[in-house]
């Protein structure tokens, strides 16, 4: 399952873009802070966003696809693409959508130029931004794994685990180098060399 590391999620973001790319990379950057896939986020209105218990901005939405309710505070990311569309659902009707409609088709064609622009070579589509949110903006950063569970609408836990387990074998990848060296270093060692006379 491929998700994007933070040095290309920084890189879509800062990349210059012609206007109907913006649109699509925006959408997409949303989702990556929220985690909501792309049937959530195309039926998203106004209504969808209240303040939460803490007093700040909060997404509440029922899943399409599994009919859970979803609670979540809205990262600063994600309050500041809603703010670029302001114009676009403010003023209009409560059921407006937060975000121009893009099929989901063109969408994924439209999000292979941006990553190309962007210089990230791997396959993205809609779909990586909810598997980033799972594991480089959440579980990365030591969000328990039932609090990502509950924000992705997952009916069991065991459904989130896959995120987990992908972050692992990263961190295995990322280690894997590290910890040779270092087997290669205790095997040079003067004390090992004594123990083996």
């Amino acid at each position: 399952r491929g998700f994007l590391s933070e040095k290309e999620l920084k890189s879509l973001e800062e990349v210059p873009l012609p206007a109907n790319l913006s649109i699509v990379r925006d959408v997409f950057i949303f989702a990556v802070y929220t985690g909501l896939s792309y049937v959530d986020i195309e039926n998203l209105t106004n209504e969808n966003i209240n303040v939460g218990i803490d007093k700040s901005l909060w997404l509440h939405y029922k899943r399409v696809k599994t009919g859970v309710r979803v609670s979540l505070p809205l990262l600063e990311p994600a309050l500041e693409i809603i703010n670029r569309y302001d114009t676009y659902h403010k003023g209009g009707k409560k059921n407006q959508p937060l975000f121009p409609y893009v099929s989901n088709q063109i969408m994924n064609r439209y999000l292979k130029k941006v990553a190309k622009l962007a210089g990230v070579e791997d396959r993205v589509t809609y779909h990586v931004a909810r598997h980033t949110f799972a594991t480089t903006i959440t579980l990365q950063h030591e969000i328990p794994l039932e609090t990502v569970s509950k924000m992705l609408g997952h009916t069991k836990i065991t459904t989130t685990q896959v995120y987990a387990r992908v972050v692992d074998t990263k961190v295995m990848r990322d280690m894997a180098t590290l910890k040779d060296m270092y087997s290669h270093k205790e095997d040079k060692s003067p004390n090992n060399k004594a123990a083996n006379e």
